[in-house]
């Protein structure tokens, strides 16, 4: 705030704002930059964490006030959707913005504005979206990208459920919840049948796939995620239904313990390639949620062995030769939320120590006077120019959570579920009004809140811990 704003997110070496267009371009990156201040909107439920709510009123204030969505300006659907529209939802009114008394839903009123925004992004004859939408002109405006690309990544099209849904149940506007469907059940559709995995990268006019490799890393992370945790937040038994079948190929082909490698769809014993990409740290997490505990521990540990001896995960690694191929880091958080997940599910101190050495390795490699940098190669400590908004979005809530007593939290955090940002959802969800209906001959009986609740709690409370599972 003091360096950056209004800026979508802070340059920490040179202590200003990264402007989208006055900066050299990043490519893809820049796509996250939608020229609304992302950093802060992505960063206003890590103040409910807090429990800083004057901070947080303020911040409510700014948005109301100063964030733009009408911008001409080509930004990614998949990062705009779960850093932007993430965090409207009513964890903001119900457990911080009760002393609010000026408050009148002016934040779901811009989560709709947004979400009215990236729907023109859906209008294909495969219910994929487009990769990229025009904040103001849609698809067909004059940003020659929108429109005309043709290809989008699996976890793009499938890391859409939880925040239109809840957007959805939340405004009473069952739209956006009917597309977020229709995408995923088209990706469910078009999985190769034999493997049961899907590829990488999909035409979203033909569907049929461009990049067949299939791992769960970039590309595919976080479709998986949001099967599970539609099930989890929606309570529709078929969600689950498609992440145990993904699963069960997913441990019976990628995952070579304590490694998972990408293979190929069509010829799954065949591997694909012999290095791992740092967004797959989240998979131990999600088998923590799944109930599935060795194989989560496994992986996480020869992830922690590779933190260890670099510091930070670089982007890619080289495990059989052990060998890392790109040393950058941009601060990602899923190790760390993996770290979170085990050490509540097994409440083991080891989870601790490892936080701690996340922690203290930020604070003496990556911290800079104006705020953390990305390292640019870890083997040097040389820095980039970078602070993504995830940082905080994120890892910090996540390191926070790690280390937090239970006097610390204002609310039960076990009453929510975490989208792949990070963002807080209520499990209330599960029995607020909604009118898409299953697809034909499938039966779907929708859990009571209560049940959905105790599935959650019980992930955390009825792992049993065994001397040959946790050392």
């Amino acid at each position: 705030m003091d360096h950056a704003y209004p800026a979508d997110e802070l340059m920490p070496l040179t202590c200003r704002g990264r402007v989208r267009g006055l900066e050299p371009s990043r490519g893809d990156v820049d796509d996250a930059l939608g020229k609304f201040s992302l950093t802060l909107i992505d960063t206003l439920d890590t103040l409910v964490l807090l429990n800083k709510t004057t901070e947080f009123e303020e911040a409510v204030r700014r948005v109301l006030t100063d964030v733009r969505l009408d911008n001409d300006i080509v930004v990614s659907v998949f990062e705009t959707n779960i850093r932007v529209l993430g965090w409207k939802h009513r964890i903001i009114y119900n457990d911080a913005g009760h002393h609010m008394q000026w408050y009148q839903d002016e934040l779901l009123h811009m989560a709709k504005d947004v979400g009215l925004r990236l729907l023109p992004a859906f209008n294909t004859s495969s219910g994929l979206p487009y990769p990229r939408v025009n904040l103001k002109h849609g698809i067909r405006g004059p940003e020659s990208r929108t429109g005309t690309e043709t290809d989008t990544c699996t976890a793009c099209a499938g890391t859409i459920i939880l925040e239109f849904a809840a957007l959805s149940r939340f405004t009473g506007d069952p739209v956006f919840e009917v597309h977020a469907r229709r995408a995923l059940d088209f990706l469910w559709e078009k999985r190769q049948r034999n493997s049961n995995l899907v590829g990488t990268t999909i035409n979203i006019h033909s569907g049929e796939w461009v990049r067949r490799d299939s791992g769960v890393g970039a590309g595919i992370d976080s479709y998986y995620e949001y099967l599970l945790k539609a099930y989890i937040l929606l309570g529709d038994d078929l969600f689950l239904q498609r992440f145990n079948i993904h699963y069960a190929s997913i441990m019976k082909y990628i995952s070579q313990p304590p490694l998972l490698l990408d293979v190929h769809i069509h010829k799954p014993l065949l591997p694909a390639r012999t290095w791992m990409d740092s967004l797959l740290a989240f998979f131990p997490g999600l088998q923590v949620l799944k109930g599935d505990i060795r194989p989560a521990i496994e992986t996480h540990e020869m992830l922690y062995q590779v933190t260890k001896k670099h510091n930070f995960l670089p982007e890619v690694s080289s495990l059989l030769c052990s060998l890392s191929t790109s040393f950058f880091h941009p601060l990602r958080p899923e190790f760390a939320e993996s770290t979170y997940f085990l050490y509540k599910a097994t409440k083991d101190p080891y989870y601790l120590e490892v936080g701690r050495t996340v922690l203290d390795n930020l604070n003496r490699f990556a911290r800079v006077p104006c705020g953390f940098a990305a390292m640019k190669d870890v083997r040097t400590g040389s820095h980039e120019d970078r602070m993504d908004s995830f940082f905080l979005a994120e890892m910090f809530k996540y390191l926070f959570l790690l280390f937090a007593e239970e006097e610390d939290l204002t609310f039960n955090v076990e009453d929510y579920i975490f989208t792949t940002e990070a963002h807080l959802l209520p499990l209330s969800l599960s029995t607020a009004p909604h009118t898409p209906s299953p697809p034909a001959n499938t039966t779907v009986q929708a859990p009571s809140l209560p049940h959905l609740s105790a599935y959650v709690k019980s992930l955390w409370v009825g792992v049993v811990r065994s001397p040959a599972v946790i050392s």
